[in-house]
């Protein structure tokens, strides 16, 4: 075969370039398919200040500089969406539409994307008002008054982000209290423009041209109310990427890939890393890990020809 690749990795962001340096580095023909951005989610991320060695940057600052990393150790790219995989036996195929792609191991590294409300107003209103990116967003909404939906790291981090230009935003939260770690939550407490409103849920959000108001329903005694709000930016979790691999047998219930902690899945050749894995914690460091162990687990597995299955 003339264009058998050792590995292809699906997903640019830092699992999937993570992997791409270590597998360059192990000598593996390997090829990464993104089909967005380069960075994937990090490209929506203001401010990083949590990824060691680099005390702050931005999301897109550090995607350029790791999506240019794999590229000193000749790893191709290319731009497409994946129509249909097959997984099984020696050598795997991956058909993009406009071309198919012959491996012996695949990485998934598709990630995941905010999670809907599904709400009324949500998608009839969504990109005139409604948000799932405060850094996409964030500039259009100078002096204006903006609901944030969550209560997680994401929810408080981008809450207190959104404060640069808006006059006030609202946390709002499902519970009595925020699951976000303490020095986010200690930094949203302090800020001044940052308000709180505990046990509600949204119900509706409502406008004509653009987000006007927005119905909060109690989740204690069910009550509603309106309020009215400029923007609304929703932070309720995660959906992983994983529709291409619909009714697969190595994702589980929500359907996350699993995996063990050699990323590999229980189909031989075929390994899992970063957010789109069953996992408990999703941050680029442990992006990277995940895609440094699987490279090298990878590069084990094209070397010795063996059968390999979960733990």
């Amino acid at each position: 075969m003339t264009n058998l690749y050792d590995l292809v990795i699906l997903g640019g962001g830092p699992a999937g370039l993570s992997a791409g340096v270590y597998a360059g580095r192990a000598g593996l023909k390997t090829v990464i398919v993104e089909k967005g951005l380069i960075g994937g989610q990090l490209q929506n991320t203001e401010d990083v200040e949590n990824y060691p060695g680099i005390r702050k940057t931005t999301g897109p600052e550090l995607s350029e500089v790791m999506g240019a990393h794999p590229k000193d150790f000749d790893v191709e790219e290319k731009y497409g969406e994946v129509q249909s995989l097959q997984l099984t036996g020696e050598y795997k195929i991956v058909d993009l539409g406009k071309e198919k792609l012959t491996t012996r191991a695949i990485l998934i590294a598709t990630g995941a994307t905010p999670r809907k409300l599904g709400v009324p107003g949500e998608a009839e209103l969504s990109g005139r008002g409604v948000s799932y990116c405060a850094i996409c967003d964030g500039a259009f909404f100078k002096n204006k008054e903006l609901l944030v939906i969550g209560g997680g790291d994401s929810a408080v981090e981008e809450g207190n982000f959104l404060t640069r230009f808006a006059s006030k935003v609202t946390i709002v939260h499902r519970r009595d209290k925020l699951r976000a770690t303490p020095i986010l939550q200690q930094k949203a407490m302090d800020n001044p423009k940052v308000d709180f409103v505990w046990n509600h849920a949204v119900e509706s959000i409502e406008g004509g041209r653009k987000v006007e108001t927005v119905v909060l329903r109690n989740t204690v005694d069910g009550s509603k109310q309106t309020v009215k709000a400029d923007g609304i930016f929703i932070y309720v979790g995660l959906n992983p990427n994983t529709d291409f691999l619909k009714e697969s047998s190595i994702l589980d219930e929500h359907g996350y890939i699993v995996t063990n902690e050699e990323m590999e899945t229980s189909i031989p050749g075929v390994f899992a890393a970063g957010d789109v894995r069953q996992k408990k914690l999703r941050q680029i460091i442990t992006a990277a890990s995940d895609g440094a162990i699987a490279a090298m687990n990878i590069y084990e597995y094209i070397e010795n020809k063996s059968s390999i299955t979960v733990k």
